[in-house]
């Protein structure tokens, strides 16, 4: 009991610290921002853009998809350009041109190195000086910069709208015709693309890096890696090391857990069913379904990459565009992942009490209800705002958000919140009595709470910007929501929930699964608070964050170095006893998820976490290939085996069809095993090395993106998909084919 308190309090202080210097410098960022100017002029006074235009401008790119059409600042998709890199490099070329035409009447690719220097120093004094007034609000800027807006503005009116020239360009980039039809709109869209475009290469007040830290890489402007980034990637690593070396010589010291007795036959043969475990089924049907829909937007998303304007010729652009096919799919991930891990805790709940609380089944019954109404009202409301077939408020409360992962509008989110609370009051109500009790299963049970409110709680995050908020600040909380919800307290959650598993399967002791949750929980969260951090590098954010950032998300890796005698400890479990053969699948999807938390998170997460890799690879593939390995790999598989575990508990006595399983493990492993290193690896390497030595702007050009062995390699991923598209539907047919044939 004595080391369980300690824990317990180790746990305290490092949430309570983490959460306040998370806190402090969420602050900072309110404070530094990049600020939104009253107004835009140029040296004669000629207004340019108004603040209104450039926050409806934010709202406009925000309605046609945001962050899923191209990124801005590096977050978003990968198809078309970062915005911000693409419009710096074509403007940095325009005023080069101006000052060449006029000293040297030439253009300036056709200069000497060394006039191109002088010209290049003009340049940066230029655009990095910050010329914005705090005390009035206004920003000044030249006229060449004018100049060079006017023409850029052209530029882009003509690939959002339907100009003819950019018909080859807008297939390259994903982007259907009349995306944008209102000149007005286009206007202010590029309002907000010149102000994003301004704060990474200006510097910030009484400073030699802008206030996105110098990104995007380009020569051209002066953005280069500062030492910061090169000092705190090298702290990052001696961090990481020393971590590591302490962690495993403290799992050394431990030794090994001692034997206990095996029970003889499955404890769960024993266990009473309530009427509301049972009800958790149809949620498993949902899990089955949005699987299988996930994966068919996957295959069209995937292949706007080499065919931008349709599906084998066929224009489904038109009612489909990629922004919508690619917000579906991510945002279906979420929903399946997260309805299987809840379902999980509404089954657990009441497993452990052996009895339901009054109006838990009304309970279940309501919140699948619910849970359907925001799957299928978030996607028709974001389609509607993609199509811009609502104006700015309302895509705001029903349509497209423009934010990664938390795409839905408002409406939704807040109605989403409404249901994890009742979420949380189904898990609440059938543990109270077991709690009264002051079972051995206590501080379990009290874990298990702890991450159920968590989860409730800090999805609130998405509530914390508003229409209008400025982008640096709606990234912070919009990683809350990203980092926190989905990779820290769901990690808790699924953690605890194994444990848990293992207890009432008589595999492992209650205090000895307690002690390896309250720990495996600490080491997490002292890394994972405040690795949030890492995701801002270059959004907006004071330069402490990098500092932050970097030394904190080098720890989120420290526990996966241990993750090899977890997948050990699970291997053996699934050969301890004749009877825990029924348990094979699920016990095998939970050893896959060791192997993808090494991979996917470890190895494939590291490579992009220190700052100065971050900088050259931030909106390249390197990143969805940590997500997709990340996600689905680890949260994904974990939510199948949830699922298993779940139905192999209520289906104790029915024969499974273990060929369906077999092939629903491999294929999916090996199918994203495949997609990884034959496409976004290899795509993410070769853009890794172009941004290096040319800069942001060309790592997502078309000109590189279009080239012949890049789209070879687009191509391939078709392997992995399709082995992996053969697991889900495997996977699907295994749920209902069990579920449909024995009702009873």
């Amino acid at each position: 009991m004595k080391r369980e308190k300690k824990l317990w309090l180790v746990f305290a202080l490092v949430m309570s610290i983490s959460f306040a210097v998370l806190g402090y410098y969420g602050y900072e960022i309110y404070q530094q921002a990049p600020p939104v100017p009253k107004e835009i002029v140029t040296d004669s006074g000629k207004v340019v853009f108004s603040e209104s235009e450039i926050k409806d401008g934010q709202n406009i790119w925000q309605s046609i998809g945001g962050q899923e059409v191209g990124s801005v600042w590096g977050h978003g998709a990968y198809v078309a350009p970062d915005w911000t890199a693409d419009w710096l490099h074509r403007e940095a070329v325009f005023i080069l041109d101006i000052y060449a035409q006029k000293d040297f009447n030439k253009k300036y690719e056709e200069l000497d190195s060394e006039k191109q220097s002088a010209l290049k120093i003009r340049l940066q004094k230029d655009l990095r000086t910050n010329r914005y007034n705090a005390d009035t609000g206004i920003l000044t800027i030249s006229e060449n910069r004018l100049a060079a807006i006017e023409s850029l503005s052209e530029y882009y009116k003509g690939l959002f709208t339907n100009d003819p020239k950019f018909d080859k360009l807008r297939g390259d980039y994903a982007i259907p015709k009349n995306s944008i039809t209102d000149v007005e709109r286009m206007h202010k869209m590029n309002a907000f693309f010149f102000w994003a475009t301004w704060a990474t290469v200006t510097n910030r007040p009484d400073g030699n890096i802008s206030y996105t830290h110098n990104w995007p890489s380009d020569e051209l402007v002066g953005n280069t890696a500062t030492t910061e980034l090169l000092a705190w990637s090298g702290v990052s690593i001696i961090l990481l090391i020393l971590s590591v070396g302490i962690l495993v010589f403290y799992h050394a010291k431990s030794g090994e857990e001692e034997e206990f007795p095996l029970p003889k036959e499955d404890p769960l043969i024993k266990q009473g069913k309530t009427k509301s475990m049972g009800l958790v089924t149809k949620y498993f049907w949902i899990v089955s379904l949005l699987m299988v829909l996930q994966m068919v937007f996957g295959i069209i998303t995937a292949h706007y990459g080499v065919e931008g304007n349709g599906l084998y010729g066929i224009p489904i652009d038109q009612i489909l565009p990629y922004a919508v096919t690619r917000t579906w799919h991510t945002q279906l991930a979420i929903f399946w992942i997260a309805t299987a891990w809840l379902a999980t805790g509404l089954y657990i709940a009441p497993a452990v009490s052996g009895k339901d609380p009054k109006f838990q089944c009304f309970g279940i019954n309501f919140l699948f209800i619910a849970l359907l109404i925001i799957v299928l009202g978030s996607m028709a409301g974001q389609w509607f705002g993609v199509m811009q077939k609502l104006n700015l408020v309302q895509n705001f409360w029903f349509g497209h958000q423009g934010y990664e992962y938390v795409d839905l509008g408002r409406f939704w989110q807040i109605f989403l919140l409404v249901g994890l609370f009742l979420w949380l009051a189904l898990m609440i109500r059938p543990l109270i009595p077991v709690l009264k009790q002051k079972t051995e299963e206590k501080n379990l049970i009290i874990l298990f709470l702890v991450s159920c409110t968590a989860i409730a709680m800090f999805y609130g995050a998405g509530l914390m910007w508003g229409r209008q908020t400025n982008l640096a600040i709606a990234e912070y909380w919009r990683w809350w929501v990203v980092h926190l919800w989905v990779e820290g307290f769901f990690e808790v959650f699924a953690t605890v929930v194994i444990a848990f598993l293992f207890v009432r399967l008589g595999l492992l002791k209650t205090k000895t699964a307690t002690l390896n949750v309250l720990f495996a929980t600490i080491i997490f969260m002292s890394g994972g608070i405040l690795g949030t951090f890492h995701h801002l590098y270059f959004s907006g954010t004071p330069t402490a964050i990098m500092a932050l950032g970097a030394t904190f998300s080098a720890l989120e890796v420290v526990p996966l170095t241990l993750i090899g005698f977890e997948a050990y400890q699970n291997y053996k479990i699934s050969k301890a006893t004749p009877w825990i053969a029924d348990y094979k699948w699920p016990i095998y999807f939970m050893i896959s998820v060791a192997f993808w938390n090494f991979l996917g998170a470890g190895i494939f997460g590291f490579i992009i976490n220190p700052p100065i890799a971050l900088y050259y690879v931030q909106g390249l593939n390197t990143t969805p290939l940590h997500g997709h390995t990340a996600l689905f790999g680890v949260y994904g598989m974990l939510g199948i085996g949830l699922v298993l575990f779940v139905l192999r508990s209520l289906y104790r006595n029915v024969r499974w069809n273990t060929r369906l399983l077999s092939i629903t493990f491999w294929s999916l492993n090996i199918g994203l095993f495949l997609m990884a290193i034959l496409s976004m690896l290899p795509i993410g390497v070769w853009q890794a090395i172009e941004s290096i030595n040319h800069g942001m702007w060309y790592a997502r050009s078309s000109e590189l993106m279009q080239q012949p062995a890049m789209i070879t390699l687009k191509w391939l991923r078709a392997i992995g998909d399709s082995i992996f598209g053969i697991g889900f539907i495997t996977m699907a047919w295994f749920v209902f084919e069990l579920t449909l044939k024995n009702k009873k």
